[in-house]
């Protein structure tokens, strides 16, 4: 019947992209790679090892979980083709509906892992280590950092990723000054790499008695967990190591004794520091983590900078230095002087400069 025409086309459409992505994924390597993993799981000896153990299962979850959704996708796919041949062959027009909703619901987790299917990088798989520190502005700079710290636990909450604090520092009057914060799942890293730089807020500040416009900056680093120690080498030599006590609140046992780490690492100058774990020993081994992720993400941005040296200088193609501008406040109704009314369509920026621009614009029009 030429109803179920579209609803045969959007499946072949869709069976297409579950193709690629089990092409993109490489379903057999995987395969071979879980058989391996598991293997590895029956050796003698395997389970004492806590830290191989936790690295080797987590690996062996992703893989599977992957497989697993592949699979899901391809039975999803075969058991719509079935649905939709019996329908047509009876004639049962009311079960489009439920065809539709079905083509849609597999689409759409068909372009999610799609997307996933992209991120081949070499750190794209790992845990990430956030961290925001408030730019110039005072109050309003660290309330705008509280705000993107909000903003990304509810994107772990919402993905269901697990998060947890690692290092913070409060605002004088509110928001925070800076804070650090783990967040684990599947390419966790893979997906927030490319919210690393500098956000920009523009909104009237709550915090300005005359309620002026305030423009405030937050700079955020984005930094892959990495787990093995054979990545990057360090020397107990480069290290200068100290502790203090823990701020906020954490109990008698956390502010009573100098359990805080900061680990300074000599050759480079890199500072980490951990305080919200219970144990010197736990602060130590994640800022232990933190600080090897620093090096390797050094390593490679040189790496990046030795290669743009050869190729030369490139003109940079965006305005100022943030990757994103969160504008809640600027837009006002300009009046359209060709018809003498206010035009809804036409939102000006309230910087003087360009909104004079744009109504000159609009009489020259």
């Amino acid at each position: 019947m030429i109803e179920f025409d579209d609803s045969k086309a959007k499946l072949a459409e869709l069976t297409k992209v579950i193709a690629e992505v089990a092409d993109a994924l490489d379903v057999t390597a995987l395969e071979k790679r879980k058989a391996e993993l598991e293997a590895e799981q029956n050796e003698d000896g395997f389970w004492t090892d806590q830290a191989r153990s936790q690295r080797v299962n987590k690996e062996l979850k992703q893989v599977s979980d992957k497989l697993r959704k592949v699979k899901k996708l391809q039975e999803g796919a075969a058991d719509l083709e079935v649905l939709i041949e019996l329908a047509e062959s009876e004639e049962a027009l009311s079960e489009l509906p439920a065809i539709e909703e079905e083509l849609a619901r597999l689409s759409e987790e068909a372009e999610t892992m799609k997307i996933a299917a992209l991120l081949k990088g070499k750190h794209d798989a790992c845990d990430a280590i956030l961290t925001l520190h408030a730019g110039a502005g005072g109050t309003e700079a660290q309330d705008w950092c509280s705000m993107l710290f909000r903003m990304y636990s509810r994107y772990a909450e919402k993905n269901g990723y697990s998060m947890k604090v690692l290092d913070s520092l409060p605002g004088d009057e509110a928001g925070i000054k800076s804070i650090s914060f783990e967040i684990d799942g599947d390419n966790a890293y893979g997906y927030l790499k490319a919210e690393k730089g500098v956000h920009r807020l523009v909104r009237i500040s709550p915090f300005d008695a005359n309620s002026r416009r305030h423009t405030s900056f937050a700079s955020l680093e984005v930094l892959p967990v990495i787990q093995d120690e054979g990545e990057v080498q360090i020397r107990p030599e480069d290290l200068k190591v100290d502790t203090y006590r823990s701020g906020g609140a954490g109990g008698q046992h956390v502010n009573k004794t100098e359990s805080a780490i900061r680990i300074t690492h000599l050759p480079t100058g890199i500072i980490v520091q951990c305080q919200n774990e219970r144990s010197q020993i736990q602060n130590r081994e994640v800022a232990m983590s933190m600080l090897r992720s620093k090096l390797v993400e050094l390593r490679e941005r040189e790496q990046m900078e030795y290669e743009q040296s050869l190729k030369g200088d490139l003109k940079k193609i965006e305005w100022g230095s943030q990757i994103r501008s969160y504008v809640f406040c600027p837009y006002t109704l300009v009046k359209d002087h060709r018809t003498g009314y206010e035009n809804p369509n036409v939102q000006a920026v309230m910087d003087g400069d360009l909104q004079d621009f744009i109504v000159e614009y609009l009489k020259k029009a």
